[in-house]
């Protein structure tokens, strides 16, 4: 069963005389309308640009790279000495 969807959403803007024959051209070759066309490949676009987005939002380990992540994370902190005399100069200040 097909999905109908209802429209009641707007895009405008404005493109040169050339690139818009161009695309009207291409719709005609689909034989779709000039809407119909547009609207697929605009949002074929996003999805493609949402996609690659979402690849970087993600981190994929190997599993050797799991499991050290996951080692230190179980791993009691050692301070460093950077981090033991931001300690002391921290109770220095307040205490």
């Amino acid at each position: 069963m097909a999905t109908v969807s209802q429209s009641d959403a707007r895009i405008e803007f404005r493109l040169s005389s050339a690139r818009k024959a161009e695309i009207e051209r291409a719709a005609v070759v689909q034989n779709r309308s000039l809407t119909d066309f547009a609207t697929e490949a605009l949002t074929e676009a996003a999805r493609k640009v949402l996609a690659d987005q979402t690849q970087h939002e993600h981190v994929q380990l190997s599993n050797r790279d799991r499991d050290r992540f996951l080692a230190m994370l179980d791993a009691d902190p050692t301070p460093n000495a950077a981090l033991r005399a931001a300690a002391r100069r921290h109770r220095r200040r307040i205490a």
